[in-house]
């Protein structure tokens, strides 16, 4: 049987954070800062309540959806902090469709396969690359478009950010996460797309606890870690089966 080794903390803890206010200490007014989930599942819920707290403003979010059904990164709407969203759905989020209207927030709405591999892009330094996804609707106003073997495709630019707040399951000190099940969703990307990326973990474990095979982001990508023992986890709509007799 293999035998697991720990390895000492030593320099490591320097990624360590003892708070959300510590954690988040770098972000700055006008920042462009993308947030992983999937609707509310794999949401840093303290990292976004904290920003708010802040006090930053005029920030570019970067997220899959702004929240939904009060929660979540709805927060960071309703506080008014949020100049312009980018993202592939918005749902049922009263509070971004009220803003859209207003015209207090900027939207680009983009498909989401082409929002993951722009932040992909951005991630392994590519400044841009062309997909047949989005060809000859308003996806594509003002893009560049081109040919290859017969099939027309549209030029789409790397999405990179300031800052990327993610959600793991297990951390250890250097960054190396884990996550639970679909809350990874686009965390990982995300990590590799932002100049910082802070960690909120339900658990920091000692280096070594999370095997090699079981890393799902590799520390080297991470900036910031903090555990957070408490999470509301909501669902957004419960659905289940009746049960049979």
């Amino acid at each position: 049987m293999a035998r697991m080794t720990t390895v000492s903390p030593g320099r490591h803890r320097a990624k360590v954070r003892s708070s959300v206010d510590e954690a988040l200490a770098p972000l700055f007014d006008g920042a462009r800062i993308m947030v992983g989930g999937f609707g509310l599942c794999g949401n840093a819920e303290a990292l976004i309540a904290g920003v708010v707290k802040r006090g930053v403003r005029d920030l570019t979010l970067i997220s899959n959806n702004a929240g939904n059904l009060g929660k979540g990164l709805n927060a960071w709407l309703e506080a008014g902090i949020v100049r312009r969203f980018i993202g592939s759905y918005i749902g049922t989020n009263e509070a971004l469709h009220r803003a859209m209207a207003a015209g207090t927030v900027e939207v680009e709405i983009v498909p989401q396969g082409t929002f993951v591999e722009r932040m992909r892009a951005a991630g392994a330094g590519i400044p841009a690359f062309y997909t047949p996804t989005g060809v000859g609707t308003v996806v594509a106003e003002g893009k560049d478009t081109r040919d290859f073997d017969g099939r027309t495709y549209v030029m789409e630019r790397a999405l990179p950010a300031d800052f990327a707040l993610i959600r793991a399951r297990r951390a250890d000190a250097f960054g190396n996460a884990r996550f639970w099940r679909t809350a990874r969703n686009f965390s990982p990307i995300m990590a590799s797309a932002a100049k910082q990326t802070i960690v909120e973990c339900d658990e920091i474990v000692p280096l070594g606890a999370i095997d090699p095979d079981d890393v799902h982001l590799p520390g080297i990508f991470v900036h910031h870690v903090l555990e957070v023992r408490e999470h509301e986890d909501p669902f957004e709509y419960r659905t289940v089966r009746k049960r049979s007799a």
